[in-house]
């Protein structure tokens, strides 16, 4: 064998031009297929990441009536058969195992009750929450402190605003211990936070816009969850939010708690029950839009690799002819056919290997070069560069 990779060696060096020009089929037909299904995966990616977000992999589960969120605002609004989550149901969230944490907050959307000083601030979220929130959803401290123990235990009247709320209130000033009224009670600002990540949706249609609308607001300010009876109304129903333990175990972990959720309903002709917001079940609808597309051009780039197969099998064709004297001098010594076979069946193997080598470096070339000219994401396939 080793014998036959030196000879192939040789005869492709003798005719370098001829082997280049053989070699060159394989290459583009690899390199293709990389650069496409680089870009496939890449934009995969991307739509998944667009929804998704970046990373902190949680999925919210809220109540629905009749297809829509349902929104409490009053005392009158709390449906029947559905109370605060209880310490039980959450451990049994938590038992999941694609579930890595787990949180519960009330809230009011577009709360126009917020003042500080003659200043108002209009449309913004309220969110009484627990205290494993803001390690949950991925929010860090930027200034002042985090809720502690002793607020909870004694209802205290404190709030943390994120930066789009402290903006839109305080402009230049530092809001910590300053004092907003909320429902005209007074709340003292405590901390200042932000998510730690920085992922911003693009927006390219009317449906992005309806997927995001919800973030669109004057920011959202937080109150502990033992507060929340202070300004609302007690015993409201809470939603959740669990943290997956990656990606794409987010769909089972939002299933399953959403199960446990709506199994402590106790009232069985209650129309409001628990939804998980399966961004990842959007992403892959997504995917599948263009799938009849993606695999149109994989096959169109397998085809430039079949005849850079038949351009191969050409001249090897023509290598034999050339070499019938050689052939038959093997022979005439007492050369099998199985060896003269296994010979030339090396060359061409070693001439294919070596065009697929480069192919496989061309294509990875090509696919930056398509993300450096049209932005466009590419994540490389090393599948795809094995089976090409």
């Amino acid at each position: 064998m080793l014998e036959n990779i030196r000879l192939s060696f040789q005869g492709i060096w003798s005719h370098k031009l001829r082997s280049l020009l053989t070699m060159l089929g394989i290459i583009i037909g690899i390199a293709s297929i990389i650069s496409i299904v680089s870009t496939i995966k890449g934009t995969n990616e991307e739509i998944k990441n667009q929804l998704v977000g970046s990373g902190t992999n949680t999925v919210d589960i809220q109540l629905y009536s009749e297809g829509y969120e349902y929104s409490i605002n009053s005392s009158a609004d709390i449906p029947h058969g559905i109370q605060e989550v209880s310490e039980e149901t959450r451990q049994k969230i938590l038992d999941v195992d694609t579930v890595e944490n787990v949180t519960c907050y009330k809230e009011r959307i577009n709360s126009d009750g917020v003042y500080y000083q003659n200043t108002a601030l209009s449309s913004v979220a309220i969110r009484g929450i627990d205290t494993s929130y803001f390690a949950t959803t991925g929010y860090i401290i930027r200034t002042g402190r985090n809720f502690i123990q002793d607020d909870y235990t004694n209802f205290r009247k404190v709030v943390i605003l994120d930066e789009t709320a402290a903006s839109d209130l305080f402009r230049n000033e530092n809001p910590i211990g300053k004092t907003i009224e909320i429902n005209n009670v007074p709340f003292t600002i405590i901390g200042v936070v932000d998510e730690a990540s920085s992922f911003e949706p693009t927006i390219n249609s009317i449906d992005d816009y309806y997927t995001y609308a919800s973030d669109e607001t004057s920011g959202t300010m937080f109150m502990p969850g033992a507060s929340w009876p202070i300004v609302y109304t007690y015993d409201e129903p809470e939603n959740v939010i669990v943290k997956a333990t990656s990606t794409d175990e987010m769909e089972d972990a939002g299933q399953k708690a959403e199960d446990i959720l709506n199994d402590t309903i106790t009232d069985s002709e209650s129309t409001v029950n628990y939804r998980a917001d399966n961004l990842l079940e959007q992403a892959r609808s997504l995917q599948q839009l263009s799938a009849a597309t993606n695999n149109q051009l994989i096959w169109i780039a397998s085809i430039s690799l079949l005849v850079g197969g038949i351009g191969v099998m050409n001249i090897m064709l023509v290598s034999v002819t050339e070499r019938t004297s050689e052939i038959g001098l093997k022979k005439a010594v007492g050369a099998k056919k199985s060896a003269i076979l296994a010979q030339f069946l090396t060359e061409a193997a070693v001439l294919t290997s070596l065009g697929g080598i480069v192919g496989v470096g061309a294509g990875i070339g090509m696919a930056q070069v398509i993300n450096r000219i049209s932005g466009v994401a590419v994540s490389i396939s090393v599948p795809a560069s094995a089976i090409a």
